[in-house]
């Protein structure tokens, strides 16, 4: 079933009866060419790309709860390629490009929201970083611009600007970033994946592998042993946890990321802003509400929740940046579990145990990173050999001394 205006207003004359369901509840095959452990954003968009762009069947994506139920519904929506270094820019980039075409591709409504983002500059040390970060990008084919104090004021009137510590002085610009429906990014992901034959299994939790030889045969789960040719784990927050089945240690830590959400709001910020000053982000959602965030909780932790400190640290924030927001009322938060890699970058690569590959370390950056990186680790699963985008995303950087430390991605898990 394809969707579109025509199909709506059909279903709307004959009382809505000819809906399906959006996909299948398999049984789990004895055997599968691939293997996905994890039923997020990444997972199941290196499930569909697997299928639709590598020709690839026979796949099955095993989650242990319910589909898009960790990191992939849990965030604060943006996307973005505003990125500096050489490692990272092409491939934000990639994905960038992936979100523009997604709702076509997948023929699914992510809301996909290109509202531009702002990043505040208040220093001129600063102006000059973002400058440097501009140019980079539009080096690697991105949109960036600088913006005068007066163009950000147009933008935004009610900001502080002559807050005597931290003045506005102007700010940079990615008129093509924005925001995405993540709840709907899994479920697009999901259908798309579906339809070509993916094998979607909930509740499936994996409690160890199989591995003769240096070579994994499959995976023993909640619901039986599944044999498979290759095994890729995108599991976020949880890499170090399924990756000890196979007796690897990971040089990752997971902390909780918190966002926030205020009570609904009269339009107030048309796009994405960031304080420039300090670590908090900001946008409104088309209900009204401030979606918001800033810094990990200090402590290593598996829990879908955050501390009091954190919250009050970026209630701080956002009062610094906007002091007319002090008697809005905050209607709830959560939070989602960080994988937080030594460098602040993510890891593409084969691991040492053939036939199985691991996708994590995302630190903040990966929902606006989940195509290109169900693309990039599909390309790796059926090839053998790192997409052109991902090549700096190895395990052994660390080895030989070149991480891919992006300031602003969270390079220290400890302290970010």
């Amino acid at each position: 079933m394809r969707y579109s205006g025509f199909r709506v207003i059909a279903e709307a004359l004959t009382g809505h009866k000819g809906w399906k369901p959006v996909w299948r509840d398999p049984v789990p095959q004895a055997e599968y060419d691939y293997i996905i452990i994890g039923g997020g954003g990444h997972g199941l968009a290196t499930a569909y790309y697997l299928a639709k762009e590598f020709g690839q069947a026979r796949i099955a994506v095993l989650e242990k709860g319910y589909l898009g139920g960790g990191n992939v519904g849990r965030n604060t929506t943006i996307i973005r390629s505003n990125y500096l270094l050489d490692g990272n820019e092409p491939f934000y980039e990639f994905s960038l490009k992936l979100w523009e075409g997604l709702e076509q591709d997948f023929n699914y409504n992510a809301m996909v929201s290109q509202r531009g983002i702002i990043n505040l500059i208040h220093t001129d040390a600063q102006r000059d970083a973002f400058t440097r970060r501009a140019n980079a990008m539009m080096l690697h084919g991105a949109d960036a611009e600088m913006l005068s104090r007066e163009q950000v004021r147009k933008l935004y009137p009610w900001l502080n600007f002559d807050n005597a510590r931290f003045p506005i002085k102007g700010a940079i610009a990615q008129r093509r970033g924005g925001t995405v429906r993540h709840d709907a990014v899994a479920w697009g992901y999901a259908r798309g994946a579906d339809l070509r034959g993916v094998d979607l299994i909930q509740n499936c939790e994996v409690t160890g592998m199989r591995i003769v030889g240096g070579r994994i045969l499959g995976v023993e789960t909640s619901r039986g042993y599944i044999g498979a040719k290759k095994v890729g784990v995108a599991v976020a927050g949880s890499s170090s946890k399924v990756m000890a089945h196979a007796g690897m240690r990971l040089p990752i830590e997971s902390h909780v990321l918190q966002a926030f959400v205020s009570e609904g709001l009269k339009p107030l910020i048309d796009g994405v802003m960031t304080f420039g000053a300090g670590h908090f982000y900001v946008s409104q959602s088309d209900k009204g509400g401030l979606v918001f965030g800033g810094d990990i909780d200090g402590y290593n932790s598996y829990a879908q929740r955050g501390n009091l400190p954190v919250i009050e640290d970026v209630a701080e924030g956002g009062m610094a940046l906007m002091p007319a927001i002090g008697r809005v009322r905050l209607l709830r938060s959560w939070g989602g579990i960080m994988d937080m890699s030594m460098d602040g970058s993510p890891i593409i690569d084969k691991t040492p145990v053939e036939g199985l590959y691991f996708n994590g370390g995302w630190c903040y950056g990966g929902f606006k990173a989940t195509p290109a990186s169900g693309w990039c680790f599909a390309h790796l699963l059926a090839k053998d050999e790192s997409h052109t985008t991902a090549r700096a995303y190895r395990f052994d950087r660390f080895l030989k001394g070149l991480m891919i430390d992006e300031k602003g991605q969270g390079a220290t898990p400890n302290l970010h």
